[in-house]
């Protein structure tokens, strides 16, 4: 597990995995943990993939690696190589979910994304966003990408347009 964060007390805590829901989380978490004069701990979690059909992983793949390059790649993408200084990383095994949740105790904010590159692309709100929203102890903030913004705005202005009348 890599980790330059030794916890997180006071820190807005933000779940990132590459998204672009979770991209902007970082960027909003940033600005929050401004607000709030707290440091700022973007958290990557991974697991191994469960083996299908007796199939093994990549020899030599290392999840944990991947998992550290998403967090580092998205820091650059959000700060353009000037990352807040305040800014902690951490890599943890296991579920994202838990981790948030547990790490919650002591943030003064949990952010995540809206979805992220799991699940199904109609959803509002993935399996880790709904749960840490469920079960976080301190305040939860549920951030949309832009793209996810502009897919509700044109479904809600769709289900807003008027019929078109048809005569008979």
């Amino acid at each position: 597990m890599r980790s330059d964060a030794p916890s997180a007390t006071g820190a807005v805590v933000i779940g990132v995995d590459g998204s672009p829901a979770s991209l902007e989380a970082l960027r909003t978490g940033a600005t929050i943990a401004r607000a709030f004069d707290a440091s700022l701990l973007a958290i990557t979690a991974w697991q191994y993939p469960v083996a299908v059909a007796g199939m093994m992983p990549l020899a030599g793949w290392s999840p944990e690696a991947d998992a550290s390059a998403i967090l580092d790649e998205a820091v650059e993408t959000v700060f353009a190589g000037s990352p807040p200084s305040d800014l902690h990383r951490a890599v943890v095994a296991g579920p994202a979910a838990p981790e948030l949740i547990r790490r919650s105790d002591s943030a003064t904010m949990i952010v995540v994304g809206s979805r992220g590159h799991g699940g199904v692309a109609g959803l509002l709100l993935g399996s880790v966003s709904t749960a840490v929203a469920q079960h976080a102890r301190c305040p939860v903030l549920v951030v949309h990408s832009a793209a996810d913004a502009g897919a509700r705005r044109r479904s809600h202005e769709s289900a807003a347009a008027p019929l078109p009348l048809v005569e008979r």
